[in-house]
C-alpha cells in the first residue's frame, strides 16, 4: 500500500544520492555538524535518514495510509459513538470513559503496527522488486547505513504520527491525558520497544512478496487481521476467549494492551484476559518479537530478491 516512489522514478540519477552520502561529507541538508563527526558507515546512514524522510512524505498514499490513517479512524470512531455514552465505568457509575479515549491507545499501537510492519514491508518489497536494493548494492553504501536510514525514518515518523495523534484526541474530543510521570514513562519505553520490534518484523515480512505488485496483496491482510483481533477497532473484552487466546501469540495485542494501561483507568484492567495489565509480560513479549524480528531479517534479508 506504500511505496517510496518519489526516489525511485528518476532512474539512475537517484541511485546515486546514498552512494553520494557514503562517500562524502557535504551531500546536502543534512550535512551537519553532526554528520560530520561521525564515522563513515554512521554518517551515510545518518544522510540516508534524511533521504527516506523526503522519499517518504513525497508519496501521498505513503503519508495517508500509514501516517493519518489512525487519526481518521480515531475520528470516525469518536464522532459514530459520541452519543453512545462512557464505557467502562464502574458499578456506582464513575470511572467511564468516552468511546474517544478508549479507541486511542488501540490507535496508537495501531500505528507503530502501520509505520513499522506495512510501510517497511512493502517499502523494502518493492525496492528489492524493482531492482533498486541490487543497485545499492554495488554502490559503496553500507547495508548498515541503509538500515540505519530506514529505522531512523521509522522512528521520526512513528513519534510524529503519535504526538498528533494525542493532540489530535485532545483537540478534536478533549480526552484527558494521564498526568503521572510514570505512565509517561511506561508510554515511552512501550514506544521504543513497539517501534524496533515492528520496524525489524517489517524487514522479515518484506521477504516474502515475489514481485512489487503483490507486496500490498500479501501485506495487508495481516495488517488488518491482527488488528481486529487485537482491540484496536473491537472492544478486546467484547472477542471470545479463544480468539484472545490467538491474538495473544502476537505483538500487537500486547502492545495495545501496554498502551491501554497508559490512557485508561486502572479499573480498565479487570476486562483484560488475565484482569491485569501484565506489563512484565507485555515486555517480555515485546522482546521476544524483536529478538525474532532481528533473527528473521538476519536470516531473509538479500539485496536482490531469489529467483
Amino acid at each position: 500500500m506504500t511505496t517510496n516512489d518519489a526516489k525511485r522514478g528518476a532512474g539512475p540519477a537517484q541511485v546515486a544520492g546514498p552512494a553520494r552520502a557514503a562517500g562524502t561529507e557535504d551531500s546536502g541538508p543534512h550535512s551537519n555538524g553532526v554528520a560530520r563527526r561521525l564515522p563513515g558507515i554512521l554518517r551515510s546512514g545518518w544522510n540516508n535518514i534524511g533521504f527516506e524522510l523526503r522519499g517518504y512524505f513525497r508519496t501521498p498514499d505513503a503519508v495517508f495510509f500509514t501516517f493519518l490513517f489512525p487519526l481518521v479512524m480515531l475520528g470516525i470512531f469518536g464522532v459514530a459513538f459520541q452519543t453512545s455514552g462512557e464505557v467502562g465505568a464502574r458499578a456506582d457509575g464513575t470511572g467511564g470513559v468516552t468511546m474517544a479515549a478508549y479507541y486511542l491507545p488501540g490507535m496508537a499501537a495501531a500505528g507503530l503496527l502501520l509505520i513499522g510492519v506495512q510501510n517497511l514491508a512493502t517499502d523494502i518489497a518493492r525496492e528489492r522488486s524493482d531492482g533498486w536494493l541490487r543497485r545499492l548494492g554495488g554502490t559503496p553504501l553500507s547495508p548498515v547505513s541503509y538500515f540505519i536510514g530506514k529505522i531512523g525514518m521509522i522512528l521520526v515518523t512513528a513519534l510524529a504520527q503519535l504526538l498528533l495523534l494525542i493532540a489530535f484526541a485532545v483537540v478534536a474530543f478533549q480526552v484527558e491525558l494521564p498526568t503521572e510521570p510514570e505512565l509517561w514513562g511506561r508510554l515511552a519505553w512501550l514506544f521504543g520497544l513497539g517501534i524496533i520490534a515492528m520496524a525489524l518484523l517489517g524487514v522479515a515480512l518484506s521477504a516474502l512478496p515475489r514481485s512489487s505488485r503483490s507486496a500490498t496483496a500479501v501485506i495487508l491482510p495481516v495488517v488488518l487481521l491482527l488488528q481486529f483481533i487485537s482491540g484496536v477497532y473491537l472492544q478486546f473484552s467484547m472477542l471470545p476467549e479463544w480468539l484472545q487466546q490467538l491474538a495473544s501469540l502476537f505483538p500487537l495485542k500486547w502492545l495495545a494492551q501496554g498502551m491501554r494501561s497508559v490512557f485508561l483507568p486502572d479499573h480498565f484492567q479487570l476486562q483484560e484476559l488475565g484482569e491485569s495489565w501484565d506489563l512484565g509480560l507485555v515486555a517480555l513479549n515485546l522482546v521476544a518479537w524483536l529478538a525474532a524480528g532481528l533473527a528473521l531479517s538476519l536470516l531473509t534479508f538479500r539485496w536482490q530478491r531469489r529467483s
